[in-house]
């Protein structure tokens, strides 16, 4: 074994426990788990090649999945080249008590396109960042045997229209390292012919009930049924047949509602039977809550969790880790952030332009962190930084007038709110976010409408408003600011705040420290701090009903996190969660 992660630069102290045998061994999707499935993250072969010439390498050794290129915890630590392919390859075996059923390999998610190959054999592609996709492998693998697995990427960062968050291929100020290949967990499922596919789970707060819809692998179902085991606490509560590729409504006696305070959930076993014997069996969960906004008894548009106001303090959070980039070192570390986030006294998360692996968000449901999920900006990035440096007024064509790149949008942004549609943290959707890629922005609202009407739309985060969806929000640095009052929309400062701190020792290495305003020591911060949060206060009396305040940790140059970007706390928990309980406990 030739793999040791490079530690010339900033570390998180879980890079030293990150085992190369078994990264990140955890199930991947926790909402939707069978027993029988395979790992495949760990050591593989890696070589890159020029984008037209397979034959010569032009780097290759050991890589370890699913860590990015880019990173330290890879071993590699490179940047991919928008005129480079970069091929993985690894053997796997698989038993032969899998021969009754069907092979599934997964892919958590690689950046950008994907083409897999299986002894030699060409399964097929994807193209998306951010979205996990599978194939059905069983025809081109050997039982008891050695297989191998091959998958080549290819990756344009920002020389491309994809979606790509804030991935540059040159890092400066607000735009970080960019990532590339594999950088979610890769795992084979053994599933019966006929299985489970997927369910969807809406939660009816007001009527204490659930609708659960499977949907099933073949159409010729006509002796099987579904069968529904809820649990609480351990405790089977309820149990319910179900025809198959159906809905059905649960009503629960004594609901638990799910919120930040009291995130209780409901375990869910959903088997499929035929005859009286279960042929597949799937576990999940989900949680009962509801968001909604409405006017108080002052005529303010507020939002309402399960019936109840409540003023959404939140933090952003970029996703970006020192020794990862992309990918938390440990579970653990994956949970740090959200755990962290909830002890400085938030009660929210917005995720900032990037789509976390699925643990992230079972973690914020298990812990009762609420979120806002951005879509991943693509198309050009120019008209936002212009905006910010010109004026937010300037009409920009937005960079996507090929129907080719509005296409994989819409594909890449349906995939993402059908992976991500139980999860009950998730409260409200952001499509845009100043203006970098926005286009069709009603349109694109009501599209997203459709996907899921049971969240708020943030259709566009700052500045190019076009006056849809639920939120009108901007932003503000240092801040505070509210929105002109709206008639229709709940008022929101998406962004706001932005101090910086420089810990010594505690920096990415040769870059120049950057933040919206860099604070002299720890108490001139906290004075600072304390005012804005305080003159935020004032303009929740006079409408706001939410405020995002940037940011949960460093990120490569940029110093404006509560936390350094290896974890520690800049200041005092005690102190800062006391202040920032104004906020989230402000009803």
């Amino acid at each position: 074994m030739n793999w040791k992660f490079i530690s010339d630069n900033l570390l998180t102290r879980w890079s030293k426990i990150v085992n190369p045998k078994k990264p990140l061994p955890e199930n991947p999707r926790p909402n939707f788990q069978r027993k029988k499935w395979i790992n495949l993250n760990g050591l593989w072969d890696f070589a890159i090649t020029k984008r037209n010439d397979y034959s010569n390498f032009i780097e290759k050794g050991e890589i370890l999945v699913p860590f990015p290129i880019e990173s330290a915890l890879s071993g590699v630590r490179r940047l991919l080249k928008p005129d480079e392919n970069l091929i993985y390859v690894r053997d796997f075996e698989i038993s032969s008590s899998w021969t009754n059923g069907k092979v599934i390999l997964h892919f958590g998610a690689v950046d950008w396109q994907a083409r897999v190959f299986v002894n030699s054999n060409y399964i097929g592609s994807h193209k998306g960042g951010y979205t996990p996709f599978s194939f059905d492998i069983s025809k081109y693998v050997l039982f008891d045997e050695s297989n191998t697995l091959e998958v080549h990427v290819f990756d344009p960062t920002n020389k491309g229209r994809q979606e790509r968050g804030k991935q540059v291929l040159k890092p400066w100020a607000v735009f970080y390292t960019a990532v590339s290949g594999i950088w979610q967990t890769v795992w084979l499922e053994c599933v019966p012919e006929v299985h489970v596919e997927s369910i969807t789970i809406t939660p009816k707060v007001d009527t204490s009930s659930v609708i659960i819809s499977n949907f099933c692998s073949s159409a010729n179902v006509k002796d099987f049924e579904i069968c529904y085991s809820i649990f609480y606490k351990g405790k089977k509560i309820e149990e319910r047949k179900s025809k198959i590729n159906s809905s059905e409504i649960i009503k629960l006696s004594n609901a638990y509602l799910w919120s930040p305070k009291e995130p209780n959930i409901y375990d869910l076993e959903i088997e499929l039977i035929k005859e009286n014997e279960t042929i597949d069996k799937v576990t999940s969960y989900f949680g009962l809550r509801k968001i909604e906004y409405k006017k108080d008894e002052n005529g303010y548009f507020r939002f309402y969790l399960n019936n109840e106001k409540i003023f959404l303090f939140g933090v952003l959070d970029q996703g970006y880790w020192p020794d990862g980039l992309y990918t938390a070192p440990t579970d653990e570390a994956l949970l740090f952030d959200i755990k962290k986030a909830k002890e400085l006294g938030f009660n929210t998360i917005r995720k900032h332009i990037k789509v976390e692996p699925l643990r992230w968000y079972y973690h914020c449901d298990r812990e009762g962190m609420l979120v806002w999920q951005d879509f991943p900006n693509g198309g050009s990035t120019w008209a936002g930084i212009l905006s910010m440096f010109i004026g937010k007024k300037i009409n920009f064509k937005f960079g996507r007038k090929k129907e080719s790149i509005k296409s994989q949008f819409y594909k890449e942004i349906t995939s993402i709110v059908r992976t991500l549609y139980n999860f009950p943290s998730i409260i409200v959707w952001v499509p845009f976010n100043e203006g970098w890629g926005q286009f069709e922005t009603r349109k694109v609202t009501d599209y997203v409408r459709t996907l899921d009407f049971t969240r708020l739309i943030d259709s566009a985060s700052g500045w190019v408003d076009k006056g849809c969806g639920d939120i009108a929000d901007v932003h503000k640095y240092l801040g505070p600011s509210i929105p002109k009052n709206d008639k229709e929309r709940v008022l929101t400062l998406g962004e706001f705040g932005g101090l910086g701190l420089v810990v010594e020792d505690h920096i990415w290495k040769n870059v120049k420290p950057w933040a919206y305003k860099i604070m002299k020591d720890k108490d001139d911060f906290l004075k600072k701090y304390e005012e804005i949060i305080d003159n935020t206060f004032e303009l929740a009396k006079k409408g706001l009903s939410t405020a995002i305040y940037t940011q949960i940790t460093d990120v490569e140059k940029e110093v404006n996190g509560l936390l350094t970007y290896d974890r520690l706390s800049k200041l005092e928990i005690e102190k800062l969660r006391k202040i920032n309980e104004k906020l989230s406990n402000l009803y």
